[in-house]
Parts: C-alpha cells; structure tokens; sequence
C-alpha cells in the first residue's frame, strides 16, 4: 500500500512570545453538518460526553454526540481527506435517550468496533455490526447494566482472559434530590466469565461519586490498576482512589501503608500522558478551582514503587483556576481534559472543557475552554482565545481527534443545554507528525494496555493505550504523534503482554497499521 502524504494550503500559526506556535482554529459547526444538544436538568448537570471512532471502516472516524433527555446522536464522516469537515446523521441504533457518555471499544474483539452508553438508569453495551449499524448486547453477553446514573468508564484486559474488565463509576442517588449529599452509589466492577462475556458485576466499595476512571500502568509493572477521581460536593468521608486489580484476586484499595496520599478535589476527569519524559505516565485531574497535575514522586532505590504523586500543576502552569478572557474573576469549573500535540512539535499540549455546573454563584459563568500549549521547557502557555476555541458554552464532554486526516487536531465539545461545537485545525506550516493504529488480529486487537514508542534522536515519545478517562468521553482509531521539524522517526510497538517489537524508521506525514510480529503497514484512506 502507497502512504499518503497531505499538504494543503491554509492559514499560519501565531508564535507565542518566546514560545510555542499557536494552532489555528475555525468553529464550522453548522456548515459541518452538526446541529445537536445535550438537554436536561438536575439529571444532566454532569455527563455529556462525546466519542469518536471508525465505524464504516474508512479510516475515517465518525462523531457520537449524547443528548440526555434527547435521543443520542452518530455522526458518519463525510469528509474530504484534508478538505472541510462534513458529517452526516446516520441511522445506527444508538439513538437512546439519557445518554450521559460513550466509550468506544471492541469488546467482543471481532474488529468491529463496539460502543458502551453510560445513562442514567440501564447502561447498554451496543454491539458494532459494521457499517455503522449497532444493536444491543446485554444479555448476550452477560452485561448487568444496572439502574444508576453512570458517569465514568474504563476498560483494560487482565492477564489470560478473551474478554474485558469494565470499570463503571456511578454518582449519586438520581432519586435523593432533595438531599442528595452523601448518596454516592456504589461502582462497579465487570469482569469476564470465561469465554461466554461477563459476570455479575463486583462493587467497588467505598464509591465516592465517581467522574472519570482510568486503567493505567502507573508503576510500568505491567499490570494496570484503577484510578477513580471523585467529587467531593456529595461524598461523606471520600478522597481519590486507586485500586488494585490484580487477575484473579479481588479489587483492593492502596491505602496510605502502600504510599497512597490523601486527596480531596471536585474531581470530574482524568488525562494521561508522559509530560516529564521520564516514561512514566503523569495525570492531570480537573476539578472545580485549581486543577492538578501528578507525576510520580520520587521512589527509594530498589524498593517496589509507591503510589506517591507530586501535584506540579502550578510549576508547569496549568492550574487553570480562572477564566483567562471574558472578564470573569471567579473560580473556572473544568470538566473534559485530553492531552494531545495540537501544533505538532513534539510536546504533549492540554485541552481542557470547562463550563459552570448550574448557575453556581461561586464560579465563574463565562468559562472559556483552555488550550494549554507546551513548551520546549515543560511549561505550559494558555492559548485558547488565540486559538479560536475560547467557548463561553457551559461546556462537558469533548475529543480532540484528526478528523479529515491532514496531520491537524480538530476538536469537538458538547455543551449542557447549549449547542454541540466543532472546530477546524486549519494551521499552516506546522511541524510534522505521525499517526499509529495498533492491530494485533486476536485477542484485544487495539492493544489496549501496551504503549507506543517514537523515538527521535534521544527523545522518546511514550503513550499509553488507554480507554477511560476524560469527562465521560471516549475514542478509538489513529494515535497521534507530533514530530516537530523532522521528516522521519523510529517507532516501536510495546504489547499489553509486555513483547516488544522492534524499531522500525518511518516517513513523517503517514499513517500506519503497527501489527503484531511484522513491520509496520502504511495505510491511505481507500488504499
């Protein structure tokens, strides 16, 4: 297969004083296609999620936008490679209503992707039939959807098993409206029952009103463990939470013996990546104020890690604690946070949701959406008004993903009782970049678990393959890579079973099939 190399003509980056360029953004919502609204009251005032994947087959990846008290909505993708955005409402069978979220994975690993809705009352594990159609799986495969308001997700494979562990965060008693303080319901845990899909499902107990989980390997032992971020506006006695979830034992919190500190946040989402570079995943929680961002601390020579975090958010500037355009004073709420290479020089950058819970008096109500550029030095830049993607929309759920495949990040948010927006990457002239998929051809075929590797010189680029995390907002395709001035890097495939393929040197500009045991295949949209 030929690889594909896009250049087009569009409009320069704006360099920042002594730092980063600026990408370019155009809001295209209406002339894209998109017309569509997460509504609600009380029940929607969190949730609201976007996700993003390939359901045609095209390489292309299509839009699924929730809609709370109206049905869900997928998008198909029509769009040009490396022309406007378009997308076009398809029929698909995912047109449910109290939808909080979605979360994009192929669960039952026939290569068709499937998609998890998170809702108030039953989730529903939707089966991808391919061509864009779904149905639903619950009870063929063992799924216990329950009846509670689902606000989290996350996915990994444990060791040994065909099928998924699922984590479901779950919030408060929907019907404690009263006084719901204190109702926070329990999580819960769905592991496989042999070859046949799930068992019913274990509680995660102390649950503490849980907004976003993450499977991550935060110690590179190999085996990933649960990350939960909580909001402590309706927990009695809680904190963030990390589990154990060794196979075949039962879950268990690491406790303050094990090195685990206490930390008390509005926690409402989790983002990951290798921002320190020294290749252990780093995550940044939103909250309402001041958000965080933890690395590892630092660990006793020849001793098992602990899960100790340094909270760097105000060294690297990302708090993000207040509107930085609009007038507002008072304190920012962030929601959805991906890390992603919007400008394609090689550094992680930052986006984050941000809009008032509901009508708050305490915080601010014009919240625009941060775009926190990174720079050579490991500080962050605000960027969102230059950019164009400063919204002042009570904002949620979002993805940042390459829609047209041109190399360029583009960015969807949902927006609480507002509309959906979608904004163009249209910088020209920026660096260069590389995008991955992962298919192994068996079990898990996405790889979710193990790592990709690009290395350019001495630098190493290290992402997890994660599904999870955010606001709930879920994706699945093509892993981006910026790669700065260079027109090549070596790339490496690490597997969730820890088998590690060799470097191979790739053409900058291209995508690539990474498979298991064999070179890396370029792809091309109809190629």
């Amino acid at each position: 297969m030929r690889q594909i190399v896009v250049v087009i003509g569009l409009l320069p980056g704006v360099a920042l004083a002594e730092g980063p360029t600026v990408p370019r953004y155009a809001e295209v919502t209406g002339q894209a296609g998109i017309s569509h609204s997460y509504t609600g009251e009380w029940e929607q005032m969190v949730g609201g999620g976007a996700a993003s994947f390939d359901c045609d087959g095209n390489g292309l990846p299509e839009l699924f936008l929730s809609g709370g008290t109206v049905p869900a909505q997928l998008l198909r993708n029509v769009s040009a490679v490396g022309g406007d955005l378009r997308f076009e409402p398809v029929e698909s069978g995912l047109e449910l209503e109290l939808v909080a979220g979605a979360y994009p994975l192929d669960v039952d690993s026939d290569g068709v992707m499937d998609l998890v809705l998170l809702r108030l009352g039953e989730n529903v594990v939707m089966r991808g039939l391919g061509n864009c159609r779904f149905e639903r799986a619950n009870e063929a495969w063992g799924f216990d959807g329950g009846d509670a308001w689902s606000t989290a997700f996350a996915a990994t494979w444990e060791d040994g098993q065909s099928w998924p562990t699922l984590a479901v965060g779950n919030y408060i008693n929907h019907r404690e409206e009263a006084f719901p303080w204190g109702s926070c319901t329990d999580n819960w845990l769905h592991r496989p029952a042999g070859e046949t899909g799930f068992a019913p499902p274990l509680p995660l107990t102390p649950s503490f009103c849980a907004l976003s989980m993450l499977f991550t390997d935060w110690d590179l032992s190999g085996v990933p463990s649960l990350r939960v971020s909580n909001d402590r506006e309706y927990y009695k006695g809680g904190q963030e939470q990390m589990w154990h979830v060794e196979p075949g034992q039962p879950p268990a919190l690491y406790s303050p013996e094990e090195g685990w500190q206490r930390l008390r946040i509005w926690g409402m989402g989790i983002a990951s990546s290798d921002v320190t570079g020294d290749g252990y995943p780093d995550y940044f929680l939103t909250s309402m104020a001041d958000n965080k961002l933890q690395t590892l601390a630092p660990q006793p020579e020849g001793q098992p890690k602990k899960p100790a975090f340094a909270d760097v958010a105000f060294a690297r500037g990302v708090t993000a604690h207040r509107p930085y355009t609009g007038g507002e004073v008072r304190p920012s709420t962030a929601w959805h946070a991906q890390f992603e290479d919007v400008n394609n020089d090689t550094y992680p950058d930052l986006f984050v949701v941000k809009g008032n819970v509901w009508a708050m008096p305490d915080f601010a109500m014009r919240d625009p959406n941060n775009l926190l550029l990174q720079d050579a030095e490991g500080k962050f830049h605000e960027a969102g008004d230059k950019a164009g993607v400063a919204s002042f929309e009570s904002g949620r759920g979002g993805v940042v993903v390459d829609f047209n495949l041109d190399g360029l990040m583009d960015i969807a948010v949902v927006n609480r009782n507002g509309p959906a927006e979608l904004w163009q990457n249209v910088t020209e002239g920026g660096g260069h970049w590389l995008a991955l998929r992962p298919a192994s051809g068996g079990i898990n075929p996405d790889g979710i678990g193990g790592w990709i590797e690009v290395r350019q010189g001495d630098d190493v680029q290290r992402r997890e393959l994660t599904v999870g995390g955010g606001h709930v907002s879920g994706q699945a395709g093509w892993w981006h890579f910026g790669l700065g001035g260079l027109d090549e890097a070596e790339v490496r495939m690490v597997w969730p079973d820890g088998k590690e393929e060799p470097w191979q040197r790739l053409t900058a500009d291209s995508f690539y099939i990474l498979g298991r045991g064999q070179a890396p295949e370029a792809w091309s949209p109809g190629g």
